[in-house]
């Protein structure tokens, strides 16, 4: 399964610091959602990444900054749903049902399917699809290696998410509320193990 993480909306101390430690516990890639911060903030934050990682990173905005650095990819969603004309890098994006995942599949890398489970970081974003409708989606191979879930995830879901196929598990909320707890370190290698 790929481990994917999600960055907090707004800047956060110590964030960069963080990410580095993210990446050598071994998350696959790290998505830049950042949806309020201008392109300057975005590239600023970017320089201060250590170089090793920038290959390994995805924006959701700002898309002309794969040009300025080499980035993993892009991350189509509501507010950009389409590549640069002239894109070349690895193509996700967000999806909210089956179908859309179906559709998405063809034209991506690989494609979010969220909320699968309540929310950490988004008050009243509950879950959205029966556990019957899961299995009989992973049965039908619409959910695949090329199904990151997304919402709610914890590290006692993995087993649940491989269970059902799914190539992949994106953290947001669970991760960035525990930076700050003395057992984050031990949290991160537990999630290593079991995905």
């Amino acid at each position: 399964m790929k481990w994917i993480v999600i960055t907090s909306p707004d800047f956060l101390p110590g964030e960069v610091s963080t990410i580095d430690t993210l990446f050598r516990s071994g998350i696959d890639l790290l998505h830049v959602r950042k949806p309020t911060a201008s392109a300057d903030a975005v590239r600023q934050f970017l320089a201060t990444v250590p170089t090793q990682w920038l290959g390994r990173i995805v924006l959701h905005d700002h898309f002309h900054l794969v040009e300025e650095f080499p980035l993993h990819g892009i991350h189509l969603n509501r507010r950009n749903p389409q590549p640069p004309a002239a894109f070349h890098g690895s193509l996700s994006a967000s999806c909210h049902s089956l179908a859309e995942v179906a559709e998405r599949k063809t034209q991506c890398d690989y494609v979010f399917l969220s909320p699968i489970f309540n929310s950490i970081s988004k008050t009243g974003y509950h879950a959205a699809f029966q556990e019957s409708v899961l299995r009989q989606a992973a049965h039908s191979g619409i959910i695949d290696h090329q199904v990151v879930a997304l919402g709610g995830v914890t590290a006692r879901h993995l087993p649940y998410l491989k269970s059902h196929h799914f190539g992949g598990a994106a953290f947001l909320g669970d991760i960035w509320q525990r930076t700050t707890h003395s057992s984050f370190t031990a949290y991160l290698q537990q999630i290593s193990q079991e995905i």
